[in-house]
């Protein structure tokens, strides 16, 4: 099972991988920074959650490995592993509607509310499954 050790690492290709959920206290990581954002990670079994400049950018409960984490205004992907199913709570723009692919097969849509929250949920069965969400109309 894939872990991330110190917790949040650029990868080469400038995405993000974050989160361990194989230790029991909680871990952070504060002013991560990247191209001048600090990031916030915060892990352990029960929660992952990644903050940039003070905004959620993602949380999962339980807590997961978030491997080569990207986001823009319309789309969001990245893999995701954790012990069991997974609900991601991601903040993208209010009101807005976005399609939901894992592993490249569409699971239907999710709308953001008011506050930009969208929440699914992923089956990882102990592997990594890759997520991407995609702004329709947008």
């Amino acid at each position: 099972m894939a872990v991330v050790e110190e917790l949040i690492r650029e990868e080469n290709d400038g995405t993000l991988s974050f989160g361990n959920y194989l230790v029991d206290t909680k871990m952070k990581v504060l002013d991560f920074e990247v191209n001048g954002d600090l990031y916030y990670v915060k892990t352990y079994k029960d929660i992952t959650k990644l903050e940039k400049n003070g905004k959620l950018l993602l949380e999962a409960v339980p807590g997961a490995a978030v491997m080569h984490f990207t986001q823009t205004e319309k789309s969001a992907s990245f893999g995701v592993e954790a012990l069991d199913d997974v609900q991601i709570t991601m903040e993208m723009e209010a009101g807005k509607e976005y399609k939901v692919l894992i592993d490249d097969v569409n699971v239907g849509s999710v709308k953001a509310n008011l506050a930009g929250k969208v929440i699914f949920s992923v089956d990882t069965k102990g592997s990594e499954k890759q997520v991407m969400l995609e702004k329709v109309n947008g």
